[in-house]
């Protein structure tokens, strides 16, 4: 998040410090977190479900043990986001370390992610979504 934002002026902000009636003063809005248990922290979730129906441009992205699975992990928060009128232009995942459940006894998988490698490929998707939000 903090490489995204940075690439193009963004500021973040946790879930519990957004009421989501202030999310329409925003152009795009990107959401994301680690993956948990197969999906986005629960209260960037329960963020999205009380959203007021309106139109508006958001990604998503995530880090996860698995990030190939991204279009299942994203699911859930892009469902959601759909249902309150939000137009999701873009995802992006990348690998995270991930220490869940057996994992933790090996060490976890994917310990040196997010890379440098994984953040340049972050602020190419940032750069491209402001890209295609101004051209529109």
């Amino acid at each position: 998040a903090e490489a995204m934002a940075e690439e193009i002026g963004a500021t973040i902000r946790t879930p519990e410090e957004v009421r989501a009636g202030q999310l329409g003063e925003y152009d795009l809005v990107g959401w994301g977190s680690g993956i948990y248990f197969s999906r986005h922290a629960d209260s960037l979730c329960r963020l999205a479900k009380s959203l007021p129906p309106e139109p508006r441009q958001a990604f998503l992205f995530s880090t996860a043990g698995l990030p190939f699975l991204r279009s299942w992990f994203h699911s859930s928060l892009r469902g959601s986001l759909k249902s309150r009128g939000c137009n999701v232009v873009g995802e992006f995942s990348c690998r995270g370390w991930d220490t869940v459940g057996p994992l933790a006894w090996i060490g976890g998988i994917n310990r040196n992610h997010p890379s440098e490698k994984d953040l340049q490929r972050a602020r190419a998707f940032a750069r491209s979504l402001v890209s295609r939000n101004e051209a529109n």
